[in-house]
């Protein structure tokens, strides 16, 4: 699979040869689907509380008489029936929201949003990417330079200036290649992989 290499003007100046394992694989909806959403659900955590019908500070007393009121019997006030009640199945702060991705279904998903970002022209390379200062200004005048507006950038390694650099900008994300999640690669319209992060993404995803 062949890839653009891009200059430090945006345009693709050459190509380079990539691994038809990650970057040359059939796009499989369902898939990507699967492992998008367990991405996303394994980062819930359970902080909701509800009160179960034992929780609620209310009397326990009979709210009124068994028979002759012309009312549905009841037997106090803190019934999920009542308003005011407690919950019938309250959520509780230790709910488990995890759901289970085989480590070869997650590499194959990932390998199929690469590649269907290489057909769609949404994925290039670049040499290296860096800035002199930590200043977002330098950040975004390269970027605009490129022509590029939201953008993942994976490197091999976090260039502390880039990374510094890129915390004002939310349409920018800098992360490395073991950083990198299927939910930020379908997130972002254009991604750019360094040379050195193709490399480790051949070796850690394959």
């Amino acid at each position: 699979m062949e890839l653009k290499l891009l200059n430090d003007q945006g345009q693709a100046a050459s190509t380079l040869q990539a691994s038809d394992a990650l970057f040359g694989r059939e796009y499989n909806e369902a898939l990507v689907h699967q492992v998008v959403t367990a991405y996303m659900a394994n980062a819930r955590s359970g902080n909701r509380k509800q009160k179960g019908r034992s929780e609620i500070a209310k009397s326990t007393r009979k709210p009124f008489r068994q028979k002759g009121t012309g009312n549905a019997r009841a037997g106090m006030a803190s019934s999920p029936l009542w308003r005011g009640g407690g919950k019938i199945f309250p959520n509780t702060p230790d709910e488990n929201f995890s759901q289970k991705v085989n480590r070869k279904m997650y590499r194959a998903g990932v390998a199929a949003i690469l590649s269907q970002l290489a057909r769609e022209d949404r994925l290039a390379v670049v040499d290296s990417f860096s800035i002199e200062a930590p200043k977002t200004r330098l950040l975004s005048q390269k970027l605009k330079g490129m022509g590029l507006d939201s953008v993942l950038v994976i490197t091999d390694q976090i260039d502390e200036n880039l990374f510094l650099s890129s915390r004002n900008l939310h349409q920018v994300l800098v992360l490395e290649v073991q950083e990198a999640d299927p939910v930020s690669l379908v997130r972002f319209p254009k991604v750019i992989v360094t040379k050195g992060a193709l490399a480790k993404m051949e070796e850690v995803w394959q």
